[in-house]
């Protein structure tokens, strides 16, 4: 779950300060907090060199955004692209979170990336599988740029929908329930999309799809492979926790609705089966044991095992030991918390540094470090599973040397 904790004490302190700005009372200091430090220099995470699949892949990256006029829903696009000089300069990315309002997010952070504008599509070579990556809740798409441009650096076509969130527990169980459909009507938008002269006609094969997804992304990416909420399950796991703690908070969400949950996705018409998942600290509780039997497409989980907001016991874990799926491979991150996936922070509001948020901090990984490994595990995953890729695959083979801090273990071949 999307550090409920800690986000409400951010929103709790942005109204102060707005409040403080307000009636004039240390304003310089207000304007301080809300503004952005320098940005920090770009460094090469050396010590993970190693990692084949940690560094960008052989094409340049182009971005569209479609908007609601044209299709269901806000969605943003990173694609195999030809990069030349007289395409747009290189993207500067927004890492918010919709604090108030699902239509005003509030920027954390910017940070700098490779995608164009509107870059020609590579189409030699086209057309590519579909990856839909899933935010975590409230989180902006745009927050994990970073990870789409890498896949789509190695020949993968990343379609992130906006899933229209502001930051309020109490729509949880919402989200558990429409959120499936979002991934579905971005499925189905962009195969209509690829069709003929669509927009991505000749760059996106629709048939072969993983969804990835991180915090109640990675609960999304789940329940897109099959994963169904079980009521019995999940209130056997709150009755243990007795309230307390993050899954305590998870239960008081969403115990209460699980009639209107289960209702919607009796409702939903089974789609068409996804390729691969990837879970990044996904929520996985409300499943269970039993609802995650019924995954059997292959599974990535990776997670932090110092997550305090969405522990790995309940996500990495727990979806690793009881999805049905054939070839299933964890990471687990020692000592990482839950906002190591998020977006690198290059450039931060100052605020952030008083606040104990963890949006851009880890209690034991620099941002640059986390990211290449899950970059790496990510994209081999993918690549192995959607493009039957053998180099990608030995990289995942059980047994190989992992980086100082990073557990591995994997099942099938």
């Amino acid at each position: 779950m999307i550090a409920i904790r800690r986000t409400i004490r951010t929103v709790v302190l942005a109204v102060v300060v707005a409040g403080v700005l307000l009636v004039g009372i240390a304003a310089n200091a207000g304007a301080y907090l809300m503004d952005f430090t320098a940005p920090a220099a770009g460094r090469e995470p050396a010590a993970y060199a190693g990692l084949s699949h940690a560094r960008p892949g052989p094409y340049g990256v182009g971005l569209h955004r479609f908007r609601t006029d044209e299709a269901p829903l806000d969605l943003t696009v990173w694609y195999p692209a030809r990069v030349g000089s007289a395409d747009e300069p290189a993207l500067t990315y927004t890492y918010g979170v919709a604090m108030l309002s699902a239509s005003s997010p509030t920027a954390l952070a910017t940070y700098g990336g490779q995608a164009r504008l509107h870059a020609t599509p590579e189409t030699v070579g086209g057309p590519y599988p579909l990856v839909v990556l899933s935010s975590g809740f409230a989180i902006t798409p745009e927050s994990y740029g970073w990870l789409a441009e890498h896949l789509a650096s190695y020949g993968l076509v990343v379609v992130a929908p906006d899933h229209r969130e502001a930051l309020d527990p109490r729509r949880l169980w919402e989200a558990t329930r429409d959120r499936p459909d979002d991934v579905a009507a971005t499925r189905a938008y962009v195969a209509s999309a690829a069709f003929g002269d669509g927009e991505l006609g000749g760059v996106v094969d629709p048939d072969t799809v993983a969804v990835v997804g991180h915090s109640y992304g990675g609960a999304t990416a789940l329940a897109a492979g099959g994963a169904r909420v079980d009521a019995d399950a999940f209130d056997a796991a709150c009755t243990e926790a007795g309230g307390d703690g993050p899954l305590g908070l998870l239960c008081d969400a969403l115990l209460p609705r699980l009639g209107d949950i289960a209702g919607g996705t009796q409702e939903r018409p089974s789609g068409s089966p996804v390729d691969a998942v990837v879970s990044l600290a996904g929520d996985a509780a409300m499943f269970g044991r039993p609802g995650l039997a019924a995954v059997t497409a292959p599974v990535l989980t990776i997670g932090g095992t110092a997550d305090h907001d969405s522990p790995f016991a309940w996500t990495s874990a727990l979806a690793y030991e009881s999805v049905g799926s054939a070839r299933r491979t964890e990471v687990a991150l020692e000592g990482a918390g839950h906002f190591v996936f998020t977006g690198p922070c290059a450039r931060a509001r100052r605020g952030l540094a008083v606040m104990p948020t963890g949006f851009c901090s880890d209690p034991a990984w620099e941002r640059h470090q986390g990211h290449a490994v899950v970059r790496h595990y990510v994209a081999a995953f993918l690549l192995a599973e959607l493009d039957r890729d053998v180099a990608a695959r030995t990289a995942l083979a059980p047994g190989r040397a992992t980086p100082d801090g990073v557990r591995f273990r994997a099942t099938g071949s």
